[in-house]
């Protein structure tokens, strides 16, 4: 499946980045193939608009901040945060006329994320309640863009079989590498799948989650939202809860910036959030090693013979199977870099 060539996948949320690096400067975002360009507009929303200039196709992103308009760099053509052109310096009195702007897209702030969507969004940014919960504290981990497919690492995420082997180093048990089957509940735009992983626990582990077991069994509730957007509930024996918010938003066909925060229901004094931050990109980073060699356009056709499968498989072909479903609905087809070579 190639990204950028499933319309249909433009009608989604996706955060693209973190609300604290809008400031006093444009931001440019490539989201689906899609060259966007992000900034505050005159009340302090964020706002994403086409990085082209209506006038000579200049990057906006290049330009500056005006009172809450972004300045084209080229001859000064400035745009609010809806796209319309607000002043041209050229004509008498900057006056642009009517009907002049640039494409605006759908922009949204929550979780300390900005979110965009290309086109009408089919499905909301998802309401999860830890972010105003008593209790409960956010973590934000990391941000930064990985060489492989975004259906790639929500496979990966929903995958027990992997754990044994990438995560040996880390929580996984090579000694016993059979994987918890989990029970799935499909929904409209997603599913949940449940299961009750035992793994190892490091030094680090043991401090962040306060307990000096060699093992514990994790209680896992991974929700997934289409197309690539991961929450993992991990909760241990001893309440702790541990929430992981990934996402994998399409720069373009090969490249997915991953953004990551967790949700706790611990304090600093109880788990500092360096050593917790530390022990979930050593984790990460396993995961990115091996995900940036697969080829990212993966089949989504189950018997395409480019792929083989096993029984623990299954989250990611139910993964499969609904984008599939998706697109027939839409009057698409799956574009492949095969079907992209044909006449």
């Amino acid at each position: 499946m190639l990204v950028t060539r499933q319309k249909i996948l433009r009608r989604f949320w996706y955060p693209t980045v973190p609300s604290g690096q809008l400031t006093d400067a444009p931001f440019p975002f490539r989201l689906l193939g899609t060259d966007i360009v992000l900034f505050r507009d005159g009340t302090g929303i964020a706002s994403a608009l086409i990085d082209r200039c209506c006038h000579r196709t200049a990057r906006l992103s290049q330009g500056w901040l005006d009172a809450g308009n972004i300045v084209c760099p080229y001859h000064g053509w400035t745009y609010a945060g809806d796209g319309k052109c607000v002043r041209i310096p050229q004509r008498p009195n900057g006056n642009p006329g009517k009907n002049i702007g640039v494409e605006a897209f759908h922009c949204s702030e929550r979780y300390g994320v900005v979110w965009v969507a290309l086109e009408e969004p089919l499905a909301p940014i998802p309401d999860w309640p830890e972010e105003s919960a008593p209790g409960y504290r956010r973590i934000d981990q990391f941000y930064e863009a990985w060489s492989c497919a975004g259906l790639r690492l929500m496979e990966n995420s929903f995958d027990n079989a992997h754990i044994h082997f990438v995560h040996r180093n880390t929580f996984g048990d090579i000694d016993n590498p059979d994987p918890a089957e989990p029970t799935i509940e499909q929904l409209p735009f997603g599913f949940v799948a449940r299961s009750d992983v035992a793994v190892l626990n490091n030094e680090q582990q043991k401090k962040n989650l306060r307990d000096d077991s060699a093992f514990t069994v994790r209680h896992m509730t991974a929700h997934w939202y289409m197309p690539f957007l991961r929450r993992l509930h991990i909760r241990y024996p001893s309440g702790l809860d541990h929430i992981i918010i990934t996402a994998a938003t399409p720069i373009d066909d090969g490249q997915s910036q991953i953004v990551q925060f967790c949700f706790r229901n611990d304090s600093e004094a109880e788990a500092p959030a360096a050593g917790i931050i530390a022990f979930d990109r050593r984790v990460t980073a396993e995961d990115r090693a091996v995900l940036e060699g697969t080829d990212f356009d993966v089949p989504l056709a189950i018997h395409s013979g480019v792929e083989r499968h096993m029984p623990s498989d299954q989250p990611g072909l139910l993964m499969r199977r609904m984008l599939l479903d998706l697109f027939a609905a839409h009057g698409e087809v799956e574009q492949t870099r095969h079907t992209m070579r044909q006449p």
